[in-house]
């Protein structure tokens, strides 16, 4: 890893296969508020970004609707290659990728890290969830002997497929906004109130 970027890795010989590239995180190397997905999709192994697809359209209005824009926040995933049929990542390979992961959230330092989807709430706050229920709650993990809140969010493609998940999941991309200050002006956080 050089800085926020994983320049090369092997450690998952059936990533390795099915990945065109490395997707590395997006997003000022500063943000306060970290997103993080499970894995590269088809479109984002294409294009070396992440959330890309019909999810981050979802997403990049959700942020729009809450007062952010994509250049206002970092989004990353739990891991950088794209897996086989696009299925969940094993949980070695979430092992094999945690250390790049956990650098990056502590490299950036978000007041924030927003987890998108199961996978990722599971593998950050490290026990079963259920991210339907739990969308809009607040943990605090440490990683690397430091605090970091943890904000739990249902995936965007869930509101593709389940229209009731809409509201939860804008609801959710508010709060955020809302705990780091955005669109009132005053930059004043609000984290200290969850």
């Amino acid at each position: 890893m050089d800085g926020l970027e994983v320049t090369a890795c092997e450690r998952c010989p059936e990533l390795c296969e099915s990945r065109s590239q490395i997707v590395n995180g997006d997003g000022p190397a500063d943000a306060e508020l970290l997103f993080v997905g499970e894995g590269p999709g088809e479109r984002e192994d294409s294009e070396g970004e992440p959330f890309v697809g019909r999810s981050g359209t979802v997403l990049d209005d959700a942020l729009r609707d809450s007062g952010l824009g994509r250049e206002d926040i970092r989004i990353t995933n739990c891991v950088r290659c794209r897996p086989p049929d696009n299925r969940d990542p094993h949980t070695d390979e979430l092992a094999n990728c945690r250390e790049y992961l956990e650098r990056e959230i502590t490299t950036v330092n978000p007041e924030l890290v927003v987890t998108l989807g199961k996978v990722p709430t599971e593998h950050l706050l490290g026990r079963d969830a259920r991210v339907t229920e739990e969308s809009g709650s607040i943990e605090e993990i440490r990683l690397d002997g430091r605090p970091q809140r943890v904000l739990v969010c249902v995936h965007p493609a869930a509101t593709l497929y389940d229209g009731s998940q809409k509201e939860t999941f804008s609801n959710t991309i508010a709060t955020a906004a809302e705990i780091v200050g955005a669109g009132d002006g005053d930059g004043q956080s609000r984290l200290d109130g969850f």
